[in-house]
């Protein structure tokens, strides 16, 4: 292998150091804090309306991240542009919502513009600044300080450290106020239809059976040469055996066929009735596509008879029908 033509430094000194830096204020964000983080939960717990971030600059990027982590986890959340919001887009603020103003020094021009405008209108304004006494923190409802804090940045300038706890402080905010809200993986999956969590949790056997449409059956009377044909047909190995009214009663496979012929019986001779399994395990249209890959790989078959209330079999579905989703 030919060598670098450059020399590698060894940076992890430094990067140990920022992370430890970091690291560090947050342990001492946690015994700064006080009561009026727990009241500011409360007064968003009780927000009729939305809870609308503002920052600009680093700050913008970190309240567009907990914009989106509250509005991910049961609280209605939108973000602000300040500059936007001078020209027009105060127009989306009300008196039921809540505006969380992000600014590390509390005197963010733009930011601080936005303050009569919001007075006017009515909504509740928290500050989340890095020095109480500033202009945003006099002005707001309601105050969250993270203190002053040193950056990691050498040169003291770059926003590190302070973007850091207030990134971490609006995760902490979301997740007591998922927690007060007794909010559900169920929920979750409702705000997140598109992922993996979101097909486990709402994904039903209906929506398979839909995109599969088949149904292999076979009447009890049938022969087995019949079956054989019917299962080979639907290319699931297997059928559904239903009695003279349509209603289920058995489900019989190509593994149940296979059983005879290595015990040597020439099923030809044998009447279905003598091969099918006359407690088959089922599933309906409503069943989550999760339940029924969970049912297949806990009793380790492959096929499952889908049933309508008059127990009568209106599809089958089998394990790579579900696999095939990304399950």
């Amino acid at each position: 292998m030919a060598k670098s033509l450059f020399k590698v430094n060894n940076h992890i000194t430094t990067v140990k150091e920022v992370l430890k830096q970091e690291g560090q204020a947050i342990f001492d964000l946690i015994v700064y804090l006080d009561n009026e983080i727990s009241e500011v939960i409360e007064t968003i717990l009780q927000c009729k309306g939305r809870v609308i971030l503002t920052g600009v600059g680093k700050s913008g990027i970190v309240a567009r991240k907990i914009t989106a982590t509250l509005a991910s986890t049961g609280t209605p959340s939108l973000f602000l542009h300040p500059a936007e919001g001078l020209h027009g887009d105060l127009g989306m603020v009300t008196d039921l919502d809540i505006i969380l103003a992000l600014s590390n020094s509390g005197e963010s021009e733009e930011v601080i513009k936005l303050i009569p405008s919001i007075k006017r209108i009515g909504a509740k304004l928290i500050a989340l600044v890095g020095n109480q006494t500033s202009t945003l923190g006099n002005k707001a409802d309601q105050i969250i300080c993270i203190g002053k804090v040193k950056e990691a940045c050498p040169l003291g300038l770059a926003p590190t450290t302070s973007t850091t706890l207030m990134l971490a402080l609006g995760d902490a905010i979301a997740i007591a106020l998922l927690k007060a809200r007794k909010f559900s993986s169920e929920h979750f999956a409702v705000y997140h239809p598109g992922g993996s969590l979101g097909k486990r949790l709402l994904l039903s056997v209906e929506t398979i059976i839909d995109i599969t449409q088949r149904n292999p059956k076979s009447v009890y009377t049938s022969t087995v040469k019949d079956i054989i044909f019917t299962m080979t047909e639907s290319g699931l190995g297997a059928t559904s055996i239903i009695d003279d009214t349509g209603k289920l009663v058995g489900i019989i496979t190509d593994g149940d066929i296979r059983r005879m012929l290595a015990k040597g019986d020439n099923i030809m001779d044998l009447t279905v009735q003598e091969l099918y399994n006359r407690q088959p395990v089922t599933v309906t249209p409503a069943t989550l596509a999760v339940e029924a890959l969970n049912k297949m790989e806990n009793l380790k078959i492959n096929v499952l008879p889908v049933i309508n209330e008059q127990y009568e079999p209106i599809a089958m579905i089998h394990l790579h029908d579900i696999t095939k989703l990304g399950f």
